[in-house]
């Protein structure tokens, strides 16, 4: 794969309601996937990154580019 999917932002967050990790990633829309713990939402995350940019490549749709982001 031409893009590093650990590039691109991932949000976890913990869901009361379903009892499960979260995994959302901001630059790809509609990317996103659970996980029992947060490694596996982690884990999961990767695999949805990677799949997310072979479907869009697939369809012809542009891949973002991973956000940058700076610290001081």
């Amino acid at each position: 794969m031409g893009t590093e999917p650990l590039r691109y932002s991932m949000n976890i967050q913990w869901s009361e309601e379903d009892q499960t990790y979260i995994a959302t990633i901001p630059e790809l829309p509609g990317c996103k996937t659970h996980g029992t713990t947060y490694v596996e939402a982690v884990k999961q995350g990767q695999d949805a990154i990677e799949s997310w940019i072979e479907a869009n490549k697939a369809w012809g749709r542009p891949i973002p580019a991973p956000r940058v982001t700076m610290t001081a």
